[in-house]
């Protein structure tokens, strides 16, 4: 059964907002799966990471990264401004921290695309007990390799690097919440809306609860 799409009007300033965090080697779907989350309730709002590469063609600063250079960066670390931050393939990438304790703080969800490296320091930020982990394995390495080299995105070296590094990705599977095997895109797709549908109703996401609570009791007291 297919879970409904989602609009703006979910979004609950009642509840406190999810940090999903999607994590995978490259190639086993999570780009894909994120943008799905995203059309499916179009409330959720992507976590825009800092980085200190080049942008690339048709890439726009402020909406697919902040672009930024090493020393501001490193700045930022120090001064507690990024959730999470880690380098990959020479470059520095972050999360930065403001716009996400405000966007969660107003009920809302932020997605992470971010490797296990990230997921591990914003479980342990101060955040953390608002966070959900969701990881996502390949049906098998032949056809991890295969998705690499069939997205053209890469150059050979580049698509190599990618799959020496996925095993280190993948042995980090247990340190994750949920663990889901893509091996069809539709049917992972549902199996993502209805975990993220229940944990939105995770006690520690409604905070108004003891109010509630409290109302009751006072209505009960009435009562004698």
């Amino acid at each position: 059964m297919s879970v409904d799409h989602q609009s703006n009007d979910h979004q609950n300033k009642d509840r406190r907002g999810l940090l999903i965090i999607l994590s995978s080697p490259s190639g086993a779907g999570k780009s894909t799966l994120a943008g799905r989350l995203r059309k499916w309730d179009d409330s959720v709002r992507f976590s825009v990471s800092a980085t200190t590469r080049a942008p690339r063609a048709g890439e726009v600063d402020g909406q697919d990264y902040h672009f930024t250079d090493e020393t501001s960066f490193k700045s930022a670390v120090i001064e507690g401004e990024m959730l999470e931050h880690a380098h990959v393939f020479g470059n520095f990438y972050g999360s930065p921290k403001g716009p996400v304790e405000a966007a969660i703080n107003a009920g809302q969800d932020v997605l992470f695309d971010i490797d296990w490296q990230g997921a591990q320091q914003i479980r342990n930020s101060a955040l953390g007990q608002n966070t959900l982990s969701i990881f996502l394995l390949p049906p098998s390495i032949t056809e991890l390799h295969r998705r690499l080299v069939s997205r053209a995105k890469d150059s050979e070296e580049i698509i190599e690097r990618r799959m020496s590094k996925s095993w280190d990705e993948i042995s980090h599977w247990d340190g994750y919440d949920f663990v889901l095997i893509n091996d069809d895109l539709d049917h992972t797709e549902e199996q993502l809306k209805t975990i993220i549908t229940a944990t939105r109703l995770r006690r520690s996401q409604q905070p108004e609860l003891t109010e509630h609570v409290r109302a009751l009791q006072s209505q009960f007291e009435d009562l004698k």
